[in-house]
């Protein structure tokens, strides 16, 4: 026979308040009864949707290592590592920490990203390292210069043919059964001229919305009911074609801008909240650009400058950051997104227009998220840069050495012409990834699901084009 457990003094005592004041007072009755509901139900739905809270959850998930974490990484490549040389690289900003509730937790990829950023840390590591190129340089050494032999009058060479799974699967009961969810996936612009023959073959529902190339952020939308105990699974499958492109570029072909065109406005101005050129990103760019007057010129000074003192790390949600240019400024690095984020702003400082492009970069030997721009010349007009790819280690010539100035491989997938647009049809909620649109997003009625909660992969067949 199971034994009940007794009630508390104080609890009886409260109960028999309750039964002795009924009539007096029901009303305690019905709060007691509130009470018990509301803290039964999800957090979610007892308050109302809170963007500031929302964003502490987000740094904390991203600043979840502790310092003997942090520490036990390093001492892989540096045994003797201690407590003073962790203090010195927090000083320096190449180990990334954050206060959460008064103490200190340090980034997810603290460790890692230590032997990216201090330069002796990464000789250190490269010691440990010896291998020879990999990821997406093994296919760019190659595509390269193939682009630069062949590309002709409309500037692209070397056309590409893929094939795409893209799966999203959302966590067993993170809604409640029968919820519906709303789903938005990444999808190749039809819009982008290296961007061809876009051919959708498939989507797990029947039912689905594409969103109109008015849009910035390309996508598929699609909804489904959440099963009890089951992962909810979106997937598409679709074809499409991408060019490598090169334009060449030289000082004598670019002509002084029209300035007072809308075009040229809109692409100059500031925009909140990442392309605003605040005091010390002007003081920045008069100082790179110092004595030069040709807008190629002045580009490829920031694009190298960028180059030779931003290195590249794995980085925290942008959702969390005010200002991302400055961010970087401040840090001493930044992924892909970030620095070209403050190569848009330099070039704006000093009037040379451009805006955001991101998707996939689908190297056979690397795929991953990733982010590049486009800025415009007179007389060349629209061209690509990747300054987060920058100056190939292989460059052997000026030309290959700023080909992604003006150029940009075959192996991409272009699904946003900005950033921080609306998606199609609209979301209620803010989104996960509140700048970029690549992995997706997710709602219901009770809010957004954070990448916490769900899953993606990306398959890919390369074809004859």
């Amino acid at each position: 026979m199971t034994k009940l457990n007794k009630p508390s003094n104080r609890l009886f005592c409260f109960s028999m308040f309750l039964r002795r004041s009924y009539k007096q007072h029901s009303f305690l009755l019905f709060f007691a009864f509130f009470i018990g509901i509301t803290t039964s139900l999800p957090l979610h739905a007892q308050e109302p949707y809170n963007w500031h809270k929302d964003r502490h959850n987000r740094i904390a998930i991203d600043f979840n290592k502790t310092h003997e974490e942090v520490k036990s990484y390093i001492s892989r490549y540096i045994p003797h590592v201690t407590d003073s040389m962790m203090a010195m690289w927090e000083q320096s900003r190449a180990l990334e920490t954050y206060y959460l509730h008064g103490k200190k937790h340090y980034f997810r990829s603290a460790g890692p990203n230590l032997f990216r950023i201090d330069k002796a840390c990464r000789d250190i590591k490269a010691g440990f390292n010896k291998v020879g190129d990999n990821g997406a340089m093994a296919d760019d050494i190659k595509n390269i210069p193939a682009i630069m032999k062949n590309a002709g009058s409309d500037h692209m060479a070397e056309p590409k043919r893929m094939r795409v799974k893209y799966t999203i699967t959302v966590m067993p009961d993170v809604v409640p059964e029968g919820t519906m969810l709303r789903c938005w996936m990444p999808f190749p612009r039809t819009d982008v001229k290296r961007q061809t023959n876009v051919k959708l073959l498939s989507t797990s529902q029947d039912n689905f919305v594409r969103s109109p190339m008015s849009y910035d952020h390309s996508s598929i939308y699609m909804e489904r009911r959440a099963q009890k105990g089951q992962p909810t699974i979106f997937s598409e499958e679709f074809e499409f074609t991408s060019a490598g492109a090169w334009f060449n570029l030289k000082p004598a072909d670019v002509k002084p801008y029209n300035k007072r065109s809308a075009a040229y406005r809109k692409h100059t101005e500031n925009r909140r909240q990442h392309l605003i050129v605040t005091p010390r990103l002007q003081q920045l760019a008069d100082s790179i650009t110092q004595g030069i007057s040709n807008p190629l010129l002045q580009a490829r000074a920031i694009f190298s400058y960028i180059n030779d003192h931003f290195p590249w790390a794995s980085a925290r949600e942008y959702s969390t950051i005010p200002n991302i240019p400055e961010y970087v400024i401040e840090n001493r690095h930044g992924d892909c997104g970030q620095v070209t984020l403050l190569f848009l702003t330099l070039c704006r400082a000093k009037g040379i227009p451009g805006h955001f492009q991101s998707g996939f970069m689908m190297h056979p030997h690397e795929r991953n998220l990733h982010d590049w721009c486009e800025i415009y010349f007179e007389g060349p007009g629209w061209v690509p840069v990747d300054q987060s790819f920058g100056e190939p280690d292989f460059a052997t010539d000026e030309a290959t050495r700023y080909f992604f100035l003006g150029g940009i491989d075959s192996w991409r997938m272009v699904v946003n012409n900005d950033f921080s647009q609306e998606l199609y049809p609209a979301k209620k909620f803010p989104r996960s990834e509140t700048v970029d649109f690549q992995r997706g997003e997710v709602e219901w009625h009770g809010g957004n699901l954070y990448f916490d909660k769900w899953d993606w992969d990306i398959d890919v067949q390369y074809l004859e084009p």
